[in-house]
């Protein structure tokens, strides 16, 4: 049995995030986005299959066309998991500002006397 991707797959690599970029403005069809790359529309094909397999394209048919759009809903999963860290980081920019702070009436002490 395949494993499933995952969304975190898919924005691990820079052509595929250029994609997502790219889709996230308005639907192309395969050609415009492989147009857009210097590599071939096989290497963009297979690109796409991967954003679709992960969840974040759709893609459907119009006549002969392959139209692509985004599906940024699936971008949720991973701003949950860096809400969870944000926190984190959060509290450390704060301490360095409250440090700084501290620095900055030291310095500023020491220069009026």
């Amino acid at each position: 049995m395949k494993a499933r991707r995952d969304v975190y797959q898919a924005i691990a690599d820079p052509t595929r995030r250029a994609i997502v970029d790219m889709l996230a403005t308005q639907p192309h069809n395969m050609n415009a986005i492989a147009d857009q790359f210097e590599m071939t529309r096989q290497a963009i094909s297979l690109h796409v299959k991967i954003l679709a397999d992960c969840g974040l394209v759709n893609m459907k048919r119009e006549g002969r066309e392959h139209i692509c759009e985004a599906k940024l809903e699936a971008l949720s999963e991973v701003d949950e998991w860096i809400g969870k860290y944000r926190k984190h980081y959060e509290d450390k920019l704060d301490k360095l500002n409250q440090y700084l702070q501290t620095l900055k009436q030291e310095r500023h002490g020491k220069q009026n006397k």
